[in-house]
């Protein structure tokens, strides 16, 4: 099975004959190419062309993320998987308003669904989220009334609001206080662990979505624009609070991540790399978990659970089945 590979430190990737390598002073670290799906780059590599065209060929994405280890872009392969008739589906599904609607709904309710869940698993272990439980059902409940992609995104974000308030509850130590979500940087502890688990939640998702016959710049709930990628930011929101926030309560819960693990920058918090291989572990840890799949009647894993996804997708952009967003059951 490919897995990815995580770079932290500097250094230059290099291609010799049918092998690639990472070189840096404390020598080379050979990359086994057949079982590598991508490599994730944090720190400063060097690249050439030599190394980028048999990248290509294996079909290796590169993803980087910038100082402050926030995705940055991604070197995507040619799609070897692309199809003109999907790409055409898409683009009518983004086209049609009320078919955009539809999808962007559901990627909203799986979101919202998963977000509860998150809160009752808390809840049911004496964490006191009876109120913020109740305030975001309710919202739960405009979802369907929303007549385009602005009211629904707002509904989104008042969802979020409520969602984040829970974070104290359910961390309880005063370091790690939510406060209010800043971004780009972000300005405390919670807030950059939530960005840095977000960025590795849509460059996994985009990965996915390479091994599909969809097209990732066409998203629905994400307006399309001159961004590059918008359908991974769309399965994302329905991972993030069963993957990414659980890994994060993990992190904390066990004193994996601490404090002393940041440092102020001019304008904001860096998570340290010891910090960032920590997380980056228990975030592999978590998409290698497998549940019981109660449509497939097998075992598997989280990281199978997003392509799963994308394929329920395709049936709905061909018109065979209605999509409807993975909830979890646990």
């Amino acid at each position: 099975m490919k897995r990815p590979i995580y770079i932290f430190s500097n250094g230059e990737l290099k291609r010799k004959d049918n092998t690639l390598f990472f070189e840096n002073e404390d020598g080379k670290r050979y990359i086994p190419v057949n079982n590598t799906s991508e490599i994730h780059i944090f720190g400063e590599v060097n690249i050439n062309k030599r190394f980028l065209e048999f990248a290509t060929t294996s079909e290796i994405i590169l993803h980087f993320y910038n100082y402050y280890g926030y995705y940055a872009g991604t070197y995507y392969p040619r799609e070897h998987l692309n199809s003109g008739y999907m790409i055409l589906r898409q683009a009518e599904h983004y086209m049609d308003l009320p078919k955009r609607l539809k999808l962007a709904k559901e990627f909203v309710i799986g979101a919202v669904k998963n977000i509860l869940q998150t809160i009752r698993y808390y809840a049911n272990r004496g964490k006191h989220l009876e109120n913020i439980e109740a305030e975001i059902k309710n919202l739960e409940q405009r979802i369907g009334e929303c007549a385009d992609i602005d009211e629904l995104m707002a509904v989104e974000g008042n969802v979020r609001e409520y969602y984040y308030q829970a974070f104290d509850e359910i961390i309880q130590k005063p370091e790690f206080r939510f406060e209010e979500r800043t971004r780009r940087p972000p300005r405390n502890n919670l807030n950059t662990m939530i960005s840095f688990g977000n960025s590795l939640m849509y460059t996994t998702c985009l990965s996915e979505i390479y091994k599909t016959h969809l097209d990732p710049r066409i998203g629905f709930l994400h307006a399309t624009n001159f961004r590059r990628f918008t359908l991974n930011l769309d399965i994302a929101e329905v991972f993030k609070p069963i993957i990414v926030d659980r890994v994060i309560f993990t992190l904390l819960g066990r004193n994996i991540i601490k404090d002393e693990d940041f440092e102020k920058v001019t304008d904001g918090l860096l998570m340290k790399d010891k910090a960032k291989k920590a997380f980056v572990q228990e975030f592999e840890n978590k998409l290698r978990t497998t549940i019981k799949h109660r449509k497939l009647g097998r075992n598997v894993s989280y990281r199978r659970l997003i392509r799963v996804e994308l394929y329920k997708l395709q049936k709905h952009l061909m018109g065979e089945e209605n999509y409807q967003a993975f909830v979890a059951r646990w």
